[in-house]
């Protein structure tokens, strides 16, 4: 009898949302050794949230500013593909999701999902080709709003865009920051696209990641379809608590 798990292409995942590369309050520019914590990582798919793509004035302001859009400047020669979803644009600056990937990205869609107000959302969808792997793998980089009625719109058009763009038996890994404090978006997206919260899954409750100083609230999630998770973290506070005020996640997915 063969085990026909030793054949099954993995994966590593980290998602984190890296406040525009500046400590909590922006008091400090920590990108460049952002970019030397997320290496140590070695994930081979990297959800980014809140990734800065070119702010005129900061470069004259902040030693270690890259010529670079920091999803660039942060996938270097790590990740050769990388894909960016800009969401936020303002008079000289604009920022939004990011995936990094180790794997050739083979398709790649920002769906804007704001809504009426001033906070703009989006979601970052790419498709992978796996070697090993026969059927791509899709991946979403998710950014939900801070009020509770904006993230049931944007669950919905998240469960939305599933159906319509994803293969039912490929698999999936949706990540990023839910803002879902109330811990209302895991019934939701079972029930609309089958995905299941990896620590939920592992562990009965979501991680809690935030402050990342003091985590309390959970509000960064990874989920599956099609996949089976392999003990899941939190990553240390030392160094990642001073990097962003949001803990990162890690898991090691199996296809």
């Amino acid at each position: 009898m063969t085990d026909s798990t030793a054949t099954q292409p993995i994966l590593t995942v980290l998602t984190v949302n890296i406040h525009k590369g500046f400590t909590v309050f922006n008091r400090k520019f920590m990108l460049p050794e952002l970019r030397d914590a997320v290496r140590k990582v070695g994930a081979d798919v990297v959800f980014l949230q809140e990734v800065l793509g070119t702010h005129e004035d900061h470069g004259s302001r902040f030693a270690g500013w890259p010529e670079a859009p920091h999803y660039e400047f942060l996938a270097d020669e790590i990740w050769p593909q990388y894909a960016y979803g800009r969401n936020v644009v303002g008079p000289k600056s604009h920022h939004g999701n990011a995936i990094m990937s180790k794997f050739p990205i083979i398709h790649d869609r920002n769906h804007d999902v704001s809504v009426a107000g001033p906070e703009k959302r989006g979601l970052l969808h790419c498709v992978l080709r796996v070697p090993g792997q026969p059927i791509d793998v899709h991946v979403v980089c998710a950014h939900l709003g801070l009020a509770e009625a904006h993230r049931q719109q944007q669950l919905a058009l998240l469960c939305e865009m599933i159906r319509n763009e994803v293969p039912e038996n490929a698999p999936l890994i949706v990540a990023g920051d839910f803002n879902d404090w109330r811990r209302r978006a895991n019934d939701v997206l079972w029930k609309g696209a089958g995905l299941k919260e990896v620590f939920v899954d592992a562990y009965g409750e979501p991680a809690r990641t935030f402050p990342s100083r003091l985590p309390l609230l959970c509000l960064d999630r990874i989920y599956v379809r099609n996949a089976s998770v392999h003990l899941p973290v939190v990553l240390p506070r030392r160094p990642w608590s001073h990097l962003s005020d949001h803990a990162p996640l890690a898991a090691e997915i199996h296809l």
